[in-house]
């Protein structure tokens, strides 16, 4: 799996010298810097469930998250597992693959192009 720069400080808030891209799709966002998040996880864990926990989110919001990405593309990100030995799982496609590498390759490219202007820009905002 691609790795990715963070686009979060800690506690999950996000980093406001970084920009997040969303790609929209119809109205449902398909991808975004929280459902990349997500498929690493998922990646990682082999698992919904286990992918939520460790981001601090319920199973069901996963779920939907996963639901809104395979709807969105041509075939599924996310396949489902069922039974076995461990209970079934979960597993991130190639296409789920590939569309992950290609949104990490354009967030990189669209945080570099405006690195510059961002940094002056943050200079502006509250510290709060």
């Amino acid at each position: 799996m691609p790795t990715r720069t963070t686009t979060t400080k800690r506690g999950g808030k996000p980093d406001p010298g970084r920009p997040q891209i969303r790609i929209l799709f119809r109205k449902a966002i398909a991808m975004g810097p929280g459902k990349a998040d997500l498929l690493r996880a998922i990646d990682s864990s082999g698992s919904i469930s286990a992918a939520a926990r460790s981001l601090g989110m319920s199973y069901r919001r996963a779920w939907l998250l996963v639901d809104t990405m395979n709807q969105s593309f041509r075939s599924p990100v996310v396949e489902t597992l069922t039974g076995g030995e461990k209970g079934g799982g979960a597993r991130v496609t190639d296409l789920g693959q590939e569309i992950l590498a290609r949104y990490l390759k354009m967030e990189a490219k669209a945080a570099a192009s405006v690195r510059k202007e961002l940094a002056e820009f943050t200079r502006l905002m509250a510290t709060r």
